[in-house]
This record gives C-alpha cells, structure tokens and sequence, in this order.
C-alpha cells in the first residue's frame, strides 16, 4: 500500500516485480487500473479481498493501453466484476471489443507457443461496457477524479492517468521501465521503452513533459511500482531516448542491424546503469533487460523502416 488507497499488485508476469497492476480505493468503492495477463486474474481478486471489497465494488477498469501485458486480462477480469466498466483509448478500444487483429498482431511479435503461455486465449469486452477516454476524460471514482492524459510515443493508444487525490500520475509505459532490482542510492534507475511497433521519439519526448506538467508527485509504473524525484527521471528518459535514436541511425545500414542495435542498447544501458550506481555484473544486468532490449530493438527497427519510407 503506498498510501491514499493506491495498492500495487504484482500481476506474476514473467518474474517477480516485473509487471503491476494498481488498485485505487475510495469510500469503499475501487477502480484497477491495468490488469495484466488472463494468468494474473487471481491475484487481483486476492488483492481485491484483502482490501475488504467485493467484485461488486468494482466500477471502473482503467486501461494505460491494450499491450497484453497491461490488459490482456482485461475481458476475463471484467466477467469478474459485474458492476465495472473498461476505460480505454479510443485508438484500443475496439481491441477490446474485439480483440483478434490484437493478437494477431502480438503472435507475430512472440510467435503462437509464447502467446498461449504467457497470455492465453483474450476474451472480448462487451461494447455496451466500454468507455473511450479522450484526452482530458476524467473517471469519477466516490468523487475522486482519475483524469486521462493522452501521451502517444510508446502507442499511439496511451493515456495516463492523473490522480488528482494523490497528485500521483499512473504512466503505463509512456515513462520508461523501472525495475527495482536496479534501485540504489541514488533511487529509481529508469529507461524508455520503445517496444514495436508504434515507437516515436518526438511523440515520447512530449509525452514526459506533459506527464511533468503536472507536477506529480509520485509516478505508478507498469514495471514497475512507485518512483519518485519525476523531473529528474525524467531527463534521464530524454537522455536514453535520444541515445537509442542515434544507435539505431548508426547502424541503419548494418548487414545485421537488428543484433548491432541490440548490442548497442546494451551497452547503453550498462553504462547508464552504472553511473546509476547499479553495482552488479553486467551479465545480471543483461540477463534482467534482456526481453526489453530486444522489444525496444524492434521499436527502433520499424520505426527506422517507418522514417525511410517517409
């Protein structure tokens, strides 16, 4: 519990404090915002009952966006709460609703026997359910406002979410990763996700300033958990972002740009980890970003593609 209701829920995907989901409790009535995968079902509801509520307390299921990590359990979490209702981008909510092209699309990314694992089959969302929030929509929960900033640049179909009670702001991936095996003194070690396949540079830059222009408080990631000190991890984020640009434009005309990519992010995030203050070897380090260096690859590679067809 960190504090004005917010519960941070460990979702169980890929390893331990890796993905979240977060519970807001207000006068006895409750919203999630993200839910991770089908698998992390029991775990919300769990978290739900320790937190003295019921299903039926539930009103609202907040999604930053419909990556399947973040709401790929959105459709079998809702046939759990008759009382809720799914908050959305209007760019992901007929994902929601129907989500076939949403696993098409994931499938081609990790392939059918990964997607089963780790996801399972997604079940659809009654339109009748679902809310598309524009920028600027805000979700009432008891009188407590949950405001939706669109913030483009990881996905096209992002918001996060303000807290107005808090003054915390809930990012999903449009502020960066940050695992806490990485903490140190000098706190939360952060850097960008530019996973596939919607990454823009320019579109993320604006997206963590207009996350700061709200002076939050404390941020609520995705991956993972609670950061504070927002405006200076933030200029770290700016800092990355700009560097995996230019890895990925230095090895544009590589015979095997993908690895070249990779073996650059690498070492971009070793070295950044370690002016952190981030003490381990660098094999642990590879071993803990190893599935996110190879996404932002990805990222960087479509939208190389993307900018040369321009």
């Amino acid at each position: 519990m960190a504090g004005h209701g917010i519960h941070c829920i460990d979702t169980g995907f890929h390893r331990p404090r890796f993905d979240a989901s977060y519970l807001v409790v207000e006068g006895g009535r409750a919203a999630f915002i993200d839910c991770g995968t089908n698998h992390s079902q029991p775990r919300l509801m769990h978290a739900l009952a320790a937190a003295g509520l019921a299903p039926a307390a539930v009103d609202w299921l907040i999604l930053t966006h419909v990556h399947l990590d973040h709401a790929g359990g959105a459709g079998e979490l809702m046939a759990r709460l008759p009382n809720a209702r799914l908050v959305v981008h209007p760019r992901g909510a007929r994902h929601m609703i129907d989500p076939g092209q949403l696993v098409a699309g994931a499938t081609a990314v990790y392939g059918e026997a990964e997607m089963q694992r780790s996801y399972g089959s997604l079940r659809p969302v009654p339109v009748e359910r679902v809310v598309e929030a524009r920028d600027g929509h805000v979700v009432e929960l008891a009188g407590r406002a949950l405001v939706c900033i669109d913030t483009p640049g990881h996905a096209r179909h992002h918001n996060a979410i303000l807290d107005e009670r808090s003054g915390g702001v809930f990012t999903g991936d449009c502020f960066g990763l940050s695992y806490r095996e990485f903490d140190s003194a000098d706190g939360a070690f952060i850097l960008p996700t530019s996973s596939p396949v919607q990454f823009d540079p320019e579109a993320m830059h604006a997206s963590i300033e207009r996350v700061l222009a709200h002076a939050p408080t404390a941020l609520y990631l995705t991956h993972f958990g609670r950061v504070e000190q927002p405006r200076r991890r933030g200029d770290e984020l700016h800092l990355q972002v700009d560097a995996m640009v230019a890895i990925a434009q230095r090895h544009a005309q590589a015979t095997d740009r993908h690895a070249a990519i990779k073996a650059g992010l690498a070492g971009l995030y070793l070295e950044r980890a370690r002016l952190h203050g981030c003490t381990v070897d660098a094999a642990q380090v590879d071993a803990w970003l190893d599935v996110d260096i190879e996404l932002n690859a990805q990222g960087l590679g479509v939208w190389l593609d993307r900018v040369r067809q321009a």
